[in-house]
């Protein structure tokens, strides 16, 4: 079993991060959920209201390899996020309480799902098991999607003047680590494209990566939250760098402000989810 450090490492929330590894999506082409034919269903699923304290992480566990499915202190877009792999900046039109109340799930499937999904690649293991919380989404929070392409403001990340500053991997396992004030990516077959995807859920826009740098990478970047800085008596001596100054000092990058047409999940209708 994990040890509960461990498990603080996985997806956080615009993040993922799933048991036996998955590569990470760009932001800018989000993956088609079809297939063939229909995902199996869970034929258990619990879903509890989560009372959240100071600090706590977005947890989801889930292996492309069996039918058992888990999330600690996810919202309804958090949920959405995984399960349609788009960007929480690209889901709309979602209430109020979609975003605010948290829920921990825990679902799965009889065995005969469990001995189908051992035998299907990582790639389509993870597919399936989207549809199933797709389907689950649909059936207790009557989640009714549409997407769409929309023209809207952007940022583009660039390489900045004197070019990028990027690490050598150090660490095998692909992880993503996102907290208050620093994004830490580490060993994506795409790094600079899974920053791209977190640096979308602090700037409040969508990041579309066009450095046109390609590769696995350790990213690590700190900066000093906006709220921080206000509070502070004295800003100058006491606050670091802002997210945007942090960003071409440490990986010699930068976010340029641009509009550009971007695929959207529309929300058309969410209930809160049905008793168990």
């Amino acid at each position: 079993m994990p040890s509960f450090s461990a498990l603080r490492r996985v997806l956080l929330s615009t993040a993922i991060a799933i048991s036996h590894g998955i590569c990470a999506q760009s932001p800018a082409a989000p993956q088609s959920q079809t297939t063939s034919s229909p995902a199996p269903a869970f034929d258990v699923a619990a879903i509890h209201p989560h009372i959240s304290e100071p600090h706590e992480h977005n947890s989801i566990w889930s292996s492309p390899f069996d039918s058992h499915f888990k999330a600690e202190n996810m919202s309804l877009v958090g949920l959405i996020h995984w399960a349609f792999n788009m960007p929480e900046t690209r889901i709309l039109d979602a209430p109020d309480w979609a975003k605010s109340t948290m829920f921990n799930i825990e679902a799965t499937a009889d065995s005969s799902v469990d001995a189908q999904m051992r035998n299907l690649t990582s790639d389509a293991g993870r597919l399936q098991k989207q549809k199933m919380v797709q389907a689950l989404l649909a059936d207790r929070f009557k989640l009714v999607t549409h997407t769409e392409t929309r023209e809207l403001p952007i940022y583009a990340l660039v390489v900045a003047k004197g070019g990028p500053k990027l690490g050598p991997v150090q660490e095998n396992g692909a992880i993503v680590n996102h907290g208050r004030g620093h994004i830490e990516v580490q060993s994506f077959t795409n790094s600079v494209s899974a920053l791209a995807e977190e640096l979308s859920k602090e700037v409040g826009r969508d990041v579309i990566d066009k450095t046109g740098i390609q590769g696995r990478y350790d990213l690590k970047l700190t900066w000093t939250p906006d709220d921080r800085v206000a509070s502070s008596s004295d800003a100058s001596a006491d606050s670091g760098p802002s997210i945007f100054t942090a960003l071409e000092e440490q990986l010699g990058l930068k976010l340029e402000s641009q509009k550009g047409p971007v695929t959207v999940l529309v929300i058309d209708h969410a209930e809160m989810p049905s008793e168990n």
